[in-house]
């Protein structure tokens, strides 16, 4: 009796579970195209090409305005005329003023850099960042380390007896500082601008979607070969914050269409 009464019971309860699968079933489904439209993130592209060239022109004409001031001025012997257009200051003073001027830019523009290159890693682009890292930090470096090397060259103009090897010492400095200034300054804006016309989605997306169309996928999540174990250890770190970040935004989106549905329903009853 006990027996025949349970499975009474549990047909009951199947037909009941029945009964609720076919009312989800029956329920009007949501569209993909706008779920996949509210999901997918509109990209944003990283808008520090235009400052790293305007940075790029103002240090070429710095440095040609230099060795033009400093042919004229200095070799020629036409130091009086040049007093006319430098006064109350010297052409070394003026020149030195520049330079701190340029180095300073330079400050102002890596740090511009790291600001736009942190949103960009919020924003789930952890690759790029690990690739202009490096450049964003050289050319403040090269011209930090010149800097130096112009303060030690002031330093030593008493010991030199030859004018013309004062100057020609500063010119090399400089000539040196703007090649290597100018190849990273352009490697860097090619990078993005690479990065600004393919308009990828997040790394973590763009690794699923490999994943997805790949025949064979490797077995285990991260796993590389020929890796630094503590690289790929920081890397999935970034990619559960990037996850976390894209899951409180689809449960975001999610409350807000059950709210809809909720009140749809209310109207209709």
């Amino acid at each position: 009796m006990e027996t025949s009464r349970r499975q009474l019971l549990d047909s009951s309860g199947e037909l009941t579970q029945s009964a609720d699968l076919d009312c989800l079933l029956d329920a009007p489904l949501l569209p993909n195209q706008k779920l996949e439209a509210d999901i997918r993130r509109i990209f944003i592209p990283i808008r520090t090409v235009c400052v790293s060239i305007v940075l790029l022109l103002v240090q070429v004409a710095f440095v040609t305005l230099t060795l033009v001031s400093g042919y004229f001025c200095l070799l020629h012997g036409e130091d009086d005329k040049c007093m006319q257009y430098t006064k109350p200051f010297e052409l070394n003073t003026i020149v030195i003023i520049c330079k701190v001027t340029l180095w300073l830019l330079h400050l102002v523009f890596e740090r511009f850099l790291q600001y736009h290159h942190m949103k960009a890693k919020g924003r789930g682009y952890l690759e790029l960042y690990r690739s202009t890292n490096t450049l964003t930090i050289i050319p403040l470096t090269i011209n930090s380390t010149g800097n130096a090397a112009v303060l030690l060259i002031i330093s030593s103009k008493d010991f030199l007896n030859d004018n013309n090897l004062y100057l020609y010492l500063i010119w090399s400095v400089l000539i040196l500082e703007l090649i290597l200034t100018v190849i990273f300054l352009l490697m860097y804006t090619v990078h993005i601008c690479k990065f600004n016309r393919r308009k990828l989605d997040a790394d973590i997306i763009e690794q699923q979607r490999k994943h997805d169309c790949a025949p064979d996928p490797l077995p285990g999540i991260g796993f590389r070969y020929q890796t630094d174990l503590e690289e790929v250890i920081e890397k999935q770190g970034e990619e559960i914050v990037a996850l976390q970040r894209h899951s409180e935004h689809v449960c975001r989106l999610l409350l807000s269409v059950m709210e809809e549905l909720r009140i749809a329903q209310a109207s209709q009853q």
